[in-house]
């Protein structure tokens, strides 16, 4: 079984907003059904899960209901932190499914994660068993202490900045929360860090510029212009 952990238990302070950026609307649809559209239109992908905090929980049922996400399976309360909300998700998951079951952690203010972008990511899990979308970094790059000056740059080629998903089995993802437990190891958003963090080697799959994340109040003129550009291609 191949399932989607969207994490959407977010707050979105950074975006000053009542309401968490993953459910803010454009085109008059939340963010987050654009996200489980995508996994949903996807063959490969057999069952969707949504970790999201307690008061949107039901919101998300009626959007699945309302839009025809017949794949959404789980709804789960997240947690305090992105690392407690994906294990949430996880355990959630362990107790229906086989450790062999095949999880791609996605964050769900990511909707424009493309068919291609999953594709790779599942083709690059199945030959190294593990996957994390990445794309080149393409400025110039400089270390600074202070946040003013520099006289150390970093050479481009060798840098990739991480996007999701990020695609493991369900029992190496349990056994990396585990880990972090043990030692000691707390509020790593990103599974991919987790991993590296326990000198797990991480392999790169497909990114693309238009799989980013919204963050700000700019992000959303963004992702309306890619909408809009797609809808009148």
């Amino acid at each position: 079984m191949v399932v989607a952990l969207l994490t959407a238990a977010g707050n979105g302070s950074r975006m000053h907003q009542d309401i968490p950026k993953q459910f803010l609307h454009i085109n008059d649809r939340p963010i987050i059904l654009y996200t489980m559209e995508a996994f949903e239109k996807n063959p490969q992908i057999d069952a969707i899960m949504v970790v999201t905090l307690d008061t949107w929980k039901d919101f998300v049922w009626t959007y699945s209901r309302q839009y025809e996400i017949t794949k959404l399976r789980w709804v789960v309360s997240g947690g305090a932190t992105g690392q407690e909300s994906i294990e949430n998700g996880l355990r959630a998951l362990a107790e229906e499914c086989g450790p062999d079951s095949i999880v791609m952690v996605h964050d769900g203010n990511r909707p424009l994660v493309s068919y291609d972008i999953i594709a790779d990511s599942l083709s690059v899990f199945k030959k190294y068993g593990s996957a994390v979308a990445a794309i080149p970094c393409v400025e110039a790059v400089f270390k600074s202490a202070d946040g003013r000056t520099s006289d150390i740059s970093i050479p481009r080629e060798q840098l990739f900045r991480t996007q999701t998903p990020h695609t493991y089995t369900l029992e190496k993802l349990l056994w990396a929360h585990d880990e972090a437990k043990k030692r000691g190891i707390k509020n790593t958003a990103a599974s991919c860090t987790l991993m590296q963090e326990l000198g797990e080697t991480v392999y790169l799959s497909k990114g693309s510029e238009k799989n980013f994340k919204l963050t700000t109040l700019e992000d959303m003129d963004i992702l309306r212009a890619f909408l809009h550009g797609s809808q009148g291609s």
